[in-house]
């Protein structure tokens, strides 16, 4: 089976939804940034702070390019799907969901989370603005499941439901 790629904005519930779809199909999860961070032993944070965002984008492909392509399910970082080479490798070696949520939603979630090196609560217009640019990018995928509306045991199993019934392959959406 081809890997399962879950993308979208920061607090969209990749990682917290990967983990359980994971486990709903007996799948290894593999976080991207967490990859990152083992690989070159920093924090995403310090990576951004020391090297810079372009650095830390050349691992990401990198990274991306070394994981396996069969059997997994890969949370990726919010700005990985914004390169036009890392989509294009993830839609021909994989299956790419969207999860998509509100911005607002993703402010709560993220309200107490000084982690994230892009994200700033105090400046809500400039994440608008990330946030609006990345989602033509996040929206080149094979199909978007809205994560704001629900828990994510509940986001898993819809998501694992409807990967089997569609075989892991055609879901009847875009491509």
């Amino acid at each position: 089976m081809k890997p399962i790629y879950l993308t979208g904005f920061m607090g969209s519930g990749k990682t917290t939804v990967g983990s359980l779809l994971g486990e709903e199909l007996d799948l290894p999860v593999i976080d991207t940034d967490h990859v990152i961070e083992e690989t070159y032993g920093k924090r995403v944070a310090e990576i951004f702070a020391e090297d810079g965002e372009a650095v830390f984008r050349r691992y990401e492909a990198a990274i991306l390019a070394e994981l396996p392509t069969k059997n997994a399910v890969i949370t990726t970082g919010g700005g990985l799907a914004v390169s036009a080479d890392n989509r294009k490798f993830m839609l021909d070696h994989g299956f790419v969901i969207f999860l998509s949520c509100s911005l607002e939603t993703i402010f709560e979630r993220l309200k107490e989370d000084t982690s994230r090196p892009l994200f700033n609560q105090e400046k809500k217009k400039d994440m608008q603005k990330l946030y609006e640019s990345r989602l033509p990018f996040y929206r080149d995928c094979h199909w978007v499941f809205e994560t704001g509306e629900c828990h994510p045991e509940e986001a898993a199993k819809r998501i694992a439901a409807r990967l089997k019934r569609s075989e892991l392959g055609y879901t009847g959406d875009k491509r």
